[in-house]
């Protein structure tokens, strides 16, 4: 899989007014139960193959990859959740300066933490990860999520299990959003009771929005 590796906008007050806005909008739109609209959850299906790089990760980090939390529900989402969220989503992108693994290691495929502050789009992803897991957020609900972009290239991003849907943080975009509202094609994703392994993903049936910065 290659990495998309563009750098994002810096955050503005506008993003963050937005920010409210789209979760505001989210919580609207599920307690009005919108039945003609895709599922604002994924579906999963049966255990998948685990991507090349993850693997050689795990093997380098046994203790990131065998974890299986007990508690399997959705993280509950308030404004509060949220802007810490939209806040790692955010400083992570501005942070880490993006570059590819074959510039930055000298191989196509090289997972790791950007403890440097450069990599690519898993960096970025096992970064976010990371730090929300520190603010108490189970990994059972940060699953790394592989996915196609419109013109074919490979990429990843974290999926946010909550129980107002499944969110995407994206280093392509400041902005979090409901996986609905992504022109992604999505692939495959950590499963959430065990860190080493990975489910299918059942796509929904079409692409309800087009990504913006």
């Amino acid at each position: 899989m290659f990495c998309v590796v563009r750098s994002t906008s810096l955050l503005s007050a506008a993003k963050s007014i937005l920010s409210a806005l789209i979760f505001a909008t989210t919580v609207l739109a599920w307690e009005m139960g919108a039945s003609a609209a895709p599922s604002p959850v994924m579906s999963t299906g049966s255990i998948t193959s685990q991507p090349i790089g993850h693997y050689d990760f795990c093997q380098r980090r046994p203790d990131e990859c065998s974890i299986h939390p007990s508690d399997l529900r959705p993280i509950s989402i308030n404004q509060k959740t949220w802007e810490e969220i939209v806040e790692v989503n955010t400083s992570v992108n501005r942070w880490v300066k993006p570059v590819s693994d074959f510039d930055h290691y000298g191989v196509v495929q090289y997972w790791n933490y950007p403890d440097d502050g450069m990599g690519n789009c898993e960096h970025y992803a096992l970064e976010k990860r990371r730090e929300l897991m520190k603010k108490g957020i189970s990994p059972a609900n940060l699953l790394i999520t592989v996915v196609r972009l419109p013109d074919g290239e490979g990429h990843a991003v974290v999926t946010v299990r909550t129980d107002r849907g499944d969110f995407i943080l994206d280093n392509l975009t400041d902005q979090v959003k409901n996986w609905t509202q992504t022109p992604y094609h999505y692939l495959k994703r950590q499963a959430t009771n065990d860190t080493g392994r990975w489910v299918d993903i059942i796509q929904k049936p079409t692409v309800v929005a087009s990504m913006t910065n």
